[in-house]
Formats: C-alpha cells, structure tokens, sequence
C-alpha cells in the first residue's frame, strides 16, 4: 500500500497548476517540495506536519524579533480595527519618519516604498535625477533587487565574468536590454586600486556607486574601510552619489552598517526588518538629493508615488518594532552573533572540515572554503562545494534549524544562549557528514 502524500506535498501539486514552479518565491523551494508554515511564535517555526524548528533565515533577515513579536502585534491588531490603506496620509508615517531618521546622521529626509528592490531603484532614479548622468556602478556578485540595472552581475560565473581588471557587466534575466549593461559599471569588491581604475574610465558618466557593506551574494564579508574611504573619496572628487544599500544591514548597528565608517553616503535603500514583518522599503538621505522627489518644487526631476507606500499597518508595525530594537538589543543581538560565530568555528577545527564562517552584525554565512574569502570571486562555490553545502544544509533541517539557503543565518531578539548551542551542535554533525565527502574526493 502506497503511503498517502503529505499535505505539503498535496499542496504543491495544486501549486504547480496555477504558479510557475508552484511558488511566488525561489527562496521557499525545496526538493522535493517545498514545506508550508503553519505559525511561527519567537524563534520557532512549526510547518503543517507538525514539524518545529529555529528560525535562523527569519523570512530572509526581515524579522528582527522573530515571531509573532507581543507588542508588534498588539500595534497592528489596533490599527487593522481603524484600517488598512487611505488616500490620505496618516500621522504614524509622519512619526516613524521623524524616528528612522533620528538614528543615522546621514539621513536628513526619508520617503518609504514597499520593497528593498522598490527602494534601491528610487534610489538609483533618484541618483540620476540629481546628477543629470546615467550609469551607475556597482560591486560584483553583490544582490540589490529584481531591477533590471541593480541585478547586473550578480550570477555571474567564471565562464562569463571576465577579467578581474574589468569585470564583464552580465545579465540575470533572458532578455535584459543590451543598454542597460552598457550602464552598469562592474567594481571588485574590497579591491580600492582597481575600483579606482574602473571608476575612473567613466568618471563623468556615474550618477552612483551603490555599495552593500556587508553583500550576502558576495559572501557575506564586511567591506574594509579602505574600500569605502575610497569609494566615498571617488563619488565626492568626481560628482557621483554614494548609494548605501541597507535593505538587509540595517541590523548591523543602530545606525545601520554604515556606522562601522567614518563616512556618510548620499543615499541609503531600506527594506526588510524596518517593516516589523509587513513589506516595506525605504530610501533616505541628504535634503538636496532627497529634494528630487519634491511635489512642490517649480521643476520635479523624479516624481515619485506609490499605492501602499506608508500604508499605516507597516507604519505601526515598523515603528514598534524598531522602537523595540534599540541600542541595547543591537549590542546584546551582535554579541550573541558572535558566540554563535566562535562555537561553528570551533566545530570546524573539531570535525576537520574544509570550511570556515564570516559575517558581521547579527549576521553570518558558513562557506565551504579552508580560508576566509574575501570578494565574489573567491568566495564563489564549486559544484563540490555546493554540494557539500546542500548535504550541511539539510543535515540542519533535519535536525530542526532553519538557515538561509546559502548556509546563512540572520539572527533574532528572541534568541538566546540555548539556541546557539542546539545550533552548534547540529552544526558539529552536519560538518562530520561534509568531512566524509571532502575525504571521498580528495
């Protein structure tokens, strides 16, 4: 007798008929399909074959407080009573606005979107409306969105990215028009003498550098200090913009990563953990650029809307949730990062493995590399290796512990000593099961 399907497998196949791959998002994929949530509450997840796990990808580092927050809830239950989205303006995005921009001294004006990728697009519009330019550049490997000028290069493979004094301007999507690679402009990251060289090739024709300072796709690796020094010397010396995108870093202290350095950029993108769990973007930054998207300036240069922008649900949730994480719960956040970081670490020397783990903030990444990389193209995984991430992963799941599908996690408030230890532990195993491999093809 056949075993019946499990509802999650029920689920997809009625997913596969009326959805492209039977999902709204790649990053839910699983084979042999995906599972379905049930609730989350904290730091746990439970999906609907009763299966409960920690939650170290909290919706891809978009929920800083985990679950089902108390307060966060309490917020929104209050104002779906009163509603949802008017056309009119609401006096919360007036005070979250006043608050957001009250914790980075880079930014003087804010106007909220409704996804990191919708941001760093305002973002990179707005760049162009200010300096009258039309390309950008931006690092290699490095993920800011579905926009067809932010995605460049972020795929891109040792077949196609071409030589590391010129990286190639590769496109994600089948058909992206041929001249918007011709307006993206290709760094190595951490690599200030020959970014300077790129750079300076185009000099009178970037409107940005858009820089993430701790790049997931790249690697999780924090840009240097050099590398952003001289990246902000650049943009000021040359007439361009510096476009931080935030959309996931802004965690890393209270100012965002951007308070690791001593310098300011013009233009910052938000998204994720600002929305307390609803979806939300943001971009803020210096009044003379910001002042693009004025309505009642004599000439707009970037006229600027959006139906659910500031919706007040996102508004309330994103205020208390921010309110929530304040310096104290930053500092407590990272430090637990950083015992979760030492402990996979010591499970590395322990198995033997060829692997090590970087990261910053409430952050880390796990790679299948002996040595720390340090730009995409070292931190780039063979077949091998991402296979061998593929046996770590799924030796987590199931053994409880949810991870980003790079082997990465985005740690949450309602973590604690007793997670990071199932965490490590689970980690020790998965990491017996990669030595083995790694001894079979050596």
């Amino acid at each position: 007798m056949l075993d019946k399907p499990s509802r999650s497998a029920q689920l997809f196949q009625r997913g596969l008929a009326v959805m492209p791959g039977g999902v709204s998002r790649n990053t839910v994929l699983r084979k042999p399909h995906p599972l379905y949530a049930q609730r989350g509450e904290g730091c746990y997840v439970t999906d609907i074959e009763g299966k409960k796990r920690i939650d170290f990808a909290n919706n891809m580092a978009s929920l800083i407080h985990g679950h089902a927050q108390p307060q966060v809830l309490a917020a929104v239950m209050e104002q779906l009573q009163k509603g949802t989205a008017f056309t009119l303006a609401t006096e919360v995005e007036v005070e979250y606005a006043e608050y957001l921009v009250s914790r980075s001294p880079a930014f003087d004006k804010i106007r909220f979107v409704n996804s990191g990728t919708e941001a760093v697009m305002s973002c990179i519009k707005a760049s162009r409306a200010f300096t009258g330019r039309c390309k950008i550049a931006k690092v290699e490997g490095a993920y800011h969105g579905l926009y067809d000028y932010a995605e460049v290069s972020q795929t891109s493979t040792p077949a196609n990215w071409g030589s590391v004094d010129k990286p190639s301007s590769v496109a994600v999507a089948h058909g992206t028009p041929h001249g918007a690679l011709q307006d993206v402009i290709v760094i190595p990251f951490n690599d200030p003498q020959r970014a300077v060289q790129i750079l300076n090739q185009h000099a009178h024709e970037i409107a940005c550098v858009l820089v993430d300072q701790l790049p997931h796709r790249v690697g999780l690796i924090p840009a240097s200090q050099d590398f952003m020094q001289c990246l902000r010397n650049w943009t000021l010396a040359n007439g361009a913009l510096l476009v931080c995108d935030e959309v996931i870093t802004y965690r890393s202290t209270f100012a965002g990563a951007q308070g690791w350095y001593n310098i300011e950029p013009d233009l910052t993108a938000m998204g994720k953990m600002i929305g307390g769990g609803f979806p939300v973007g943001a971009l803020a930054g210096r009044n003379d650029v910001m002042d693009v998207m004025d309505p009642w300036a004599d000439k707009v240069l970037f006229p600027h809307s959006g139906t659910f922008s500031a919706n007040p649900i996102t508004m309330v949730a994103g205020l208390h949730s921010m309110r929530l994480f304040d310096e104290a719960s930053v500092r407590q956040l990272n430090a637990l990062t950083q015992r979760a970081m030492a402990q996979i670490t010591e499970a590395i020397d322990l198995s033997g493995v060829a692997a090590c783990v970087t990261g910053g903030g409430s952050m880390f990444r796990v790679h299948m590399h002996a040595h720390a990389p340090s730009d995409y193209r070292s931190a780039y995984a063979t077949p091998t290796q991402a296979q061998q991430t593929q046996v770590l992963l799924k030796h987590l799941f199931d053994n409880g512990i949810m991870m980003i599908n790079t082997c990465s996690a985005a740690l949450s408030t309602a973590m604690g000593g007793a997670e990071i230890d199932r965490l490590s532990e689970a980690m020790l195993g998965g990491f017996y099961k990669v030595k083995e491999l790694q001894n079979l093809s050596s």
